[in-house]
């Protein structure tokens, strides 16, 4: 699929403010398509989704946002990063574009916002309403997440540190080893994604944005019961070589949510945007397809949770 370069990516944003920081967005599409809002993950940006882009505008109304923190986005260092605040920016941003209604495409730390925005979703309140949610590799269940070193020692107390001293050469190897095996990253993504990173001093707010993996711990069972309790189509399409949140995760989500739909893309790794782009394509598609006309149904009783909090 067509390569969308960094600079041409950047320079087709629009800026939204949140809290009075400048934040990074991108929108495209037919005016009365359906909005499908992408999420991304931890730690890029919305350039994640830039393989699926051009398709996806063809069929869609598509909004993109770099999280605060994140990307092109502001990147203040005294902030209180949250997956509630990201939840909020979403929020803020389709109330600003007077967007009603929206479907949603995530990535990694993007499955825990839309988790966050589904478990709204089931509470009173006068929001944009969901319509479906399709999930990508991400620790949606904090007992089958398996942070990399990188991540461990950037929540750990010697996080600053880490932070400081991390390289291009460190995010490459990290890279690599979460890429599947015949899909590893190429230069010019591996230089997109340390330009996206460091933009704004990015290391600097590195150790405070890492603390959403003891948020999904803390939040576990109001965001895997959102997932259970939802009563909008949900999908997962995942790779299965992913050492984060890979084959085991796509058990556990089989497992815990009711009539799980799955899209299973063999020897892919964390990033299947990017690795196998036309594959996630068609899985969503037809998704969206499959559930075009079919109004959504209550799932089933949620099995049992043995692992819940």
């Amino acid at each position: 699929m067509t390569r969308i370069p960094l600079d041409a990516w950047a320079r087709d944003g629009r800026t939204f403010q949140h809290r009075g920081h400048a934040i990074f967005t991108r929108e495209a599409g037919p005016e009365d398509a359906d909005a499908l809002v992408l999420i991304h993950g931890f730690p890029t940006a919305s350039w994640d989704w830039e393989a699926l882009w051009p398709e996806l505008a063809r069929r869609f109304h598509v909004f993109a946002l770099d999280m605060i923190g994140f990307g092109l986005s502001a990147k203040p260092k005294d902030y209180a990063y949250s997956i509630l605040d990201q939840a909020d920016l979403f929020e803020a941003f389709l109330r600003s574009r007077d967007v009603r209604s929206y479907h949603v495409l995530a990535h990694d730390y993007g499955d825990t916002v839309t988790q966050e925005l589904l478990a709204r979703q089931q509470e009173p309140g006068d929001r944009p309403r969901m319509l479906s949610a399709a999930f990508l590799n991400g620790g949606l269940f904090p007992e089958t997440h398996r942070p990399v070193l990188i991540q461990r020692l950037l929540l750990s107390p010697l996080g600053p540190l880490i932070a400081s001293l991390t390289r291009r050469t460190a995010l490459a190897r990290n890279l690599r080893g979460i890429f599947g095996p015949d899909t590893p990253p190429d230069e010019t993504l591996i230089d997109g994604f340390w330009s996206l990173l460091t933009t704004h001093d990015g290391p600097a707010v590195m150790p405070r944005l890492i603390r959403y993996i003891i948020e999904r711990r803390q939040w576990r069972a109001r965001w895997v019961g959102a997932m259970q309790n939802a009563r909008i189509p949900l999908k997962l399409i995942a790779g299965t070589a992913d050492p984060i949140s890979g084959a085991h995760m796509i058990a556990r989500y089989r497992t815990l949510v009711p009539q799980p739909d799955v899209t299973v893309l063999e020897r892919i790794g964390h990033y299947p945007q990017v690795e196998a782009p036309a594959a996630v394509l068609a899985a969503y598609l037809a998704f969206r397809e499959a559930r075009h006309s079919a109004p959504a149904s209550a799932h089933s009783p949620p099995p049992r949770d043995p692992a819940g909090t």
